[in-house]
């Protein structure tokens, strides 16, 4: 028995003989072929990735129509109607440095430089431990202008000032309407009428109040020694759709332009406080993508059920070839030879002799397999050998080299000779 033989998997009885394949001739197998190929699969699945791809394209393209501005109001990047752009070139004609700061940080240094005028558009979404934060910062001679600043603004960076009706009930707000200076401040009197409204407030003792409105300044200004505070009832007059109405042009330079250098504070007032518990990603997904994703999965649920329904059950075809089963045995014996699979062969060898010897001697196999005592000790009491060599050669190690495989198949093939014909 050479070595490609030794690792055949015997037969394990007399249906193997008969074993039919189909390992058709190279040319048949190439037109018989079941197994789709790669140009199948294109032909299959290209309307579904064109319908997903094309899904995607308008998905993308919706986000992008539907996207709103990155600039909030007031903003001097932005040239919508609500922004301030318009303002800056103004004053960056005249030489005034214009820059934008995020950080609290950056905005108290800004506060602490001389000749600097600091603009604070949102001063109502700052929290009382910032205000009081900024209103402890040294000031150094400059300008700090609040627009519409609420009343916690005003108790830690105005004292003394209040928004008109706040102690009554809600602030009082009024149009934004044209409406004469009245009062003695330089800029507001070189501006004349300018588009003001918003928040009134009522004056504290050092204040000077400008564009009255039902009584009450919507414009408010104090000075101590180099240092000036100015709340702004509203940031109508800067905006870009109105700086060329009346004298809001005019305003808007005095305001922002007594100092050479403008700085601008511009936090993201979306980001949480550091005190606040840090978002999940799931946080930030719109809720209309869950119920898309959904809408999704029911899709592809549907496809699947319609694909399977089209393809139908699976059904068996007659091959077209009918070729002995040892030329099966001697592929897979050839392809445990090049693994160098010696316990997968003699795995088989032993399983294909103990099914022959159990056949021979009349022991049943209950379980897949026979019984490992009874067949050792019927095949030692037919040949009066130990039952311990007989368990060695059936159920014993694994061979570890094609020499261990060669013994064992000549110890099978003897063991089962003499139980055949003791």
């Amino acid at each position: 028995m050479t070595a490609t033989t030794a690792t055949t998997e015997l037969p394990t009885g007399p249906s193997d003989a008969a074993e039919t394949v189909a390992p058709a001739p190279d040319d048949a197998a190439a037109h018989t072929s079941v197994s789709p190929t790669a140009r199948t699969l294109w032909r299959r699945s290209r309307w579904y990735l064109f319908t997903a791809l094309a899904l995607l394209l308008v998905g993308l393209l919706i986000a992008g129509i539907s996207g709103q501005s990155t600039f909030p109001a007031l903003d001097p990047r932005s040239g919508d109607r609500e922004g301030t752009l318009a303002a800056v070139h103004l004053l960056e004609k005249r030489g005034i440095t214009v820059r934008t700061v995020d950080t609290e940080r950056d905005l108290e240094a800004a506060v602490r430089t001389p000749g600097a005028t600091v603009v604070v558009p949102r001063s109502d979404l700052l929290s009382t431990a910032q205000l009081r934060r900024l209103a402890a910062v040294p000031r150094g001679e400059g300008r700090l202008v609040l627009i519409a600043p609420q009343q916690p603004a005003l108790d830690q960076l105005m004292p003394g000032s209040r928004v008109a009706g706040q102690t009554e009930g809600p602030a009082n707000l009024v149009d934004t309407l044209t409406t004469p200076a009245g009062c003695t401040l330089p800029e507001a009197n070189r501006a004349g009428s300018a588009e003001l409204g918003g928040l009134t407030y009522l004056r504290g003792a050092d204040d000077t109040g400008c564009y009255a409105r039902h009584g009450h300044p919507t414009l408010l200004h104090r000075a101590s020694g180099g240092r000036e505070t100015v709340a702004l009832g509203t940031g109508d007059p800067l905006t870009n759709d109105r700086i060329a109405e009346e004298g809001n042009a005019s305003l808007a330079l005095g305001l922002l332009g007594s100092r050479p250098q403008l700085v601008w504070y511009l936090p993201d007032y979306s980001a949480p406080a550091p005190s606040v518990a840090r978002k999940s990603f799931t946080d930030y997904v719109p809720a209309g993508w869950y119920w898309a994703t959904l809408q999704l999965a029911v899709a592809a649920g549907l496809a699947a059920l319609w694909r399977a329904r089209r393809l139908g059950p699976v059904v068996t075809e007659p091959l077209p070839v009918v070729v002995r089963a040892t030329e099966t045995t001697e592929g897979r014996a050839r392809l445990y030879q090049r693994a160098r699979a010696h316990g997968r062969a003699a795995d088989a060898l032993r399983r294909a002799a103990r099914h022959r010897l159990a056949a021979a001697l009349g022991i049943p196999a209950t379980t897949g397999d026979v019984p490992e005592a009874a067949l050792c000790a019927a095949v030692a009491a037919r040949l009066g050998h130990p039952a311990a060599d007989v368990q060695q050669v059936l159920y014993g190690p694994a061979p570890t080299d094609d020499a261990a495989l060669l013994r064992l198949t000549d110890d099978l093939d003897a063991l089962e000779r003499q139980v055949r014909q003791p």
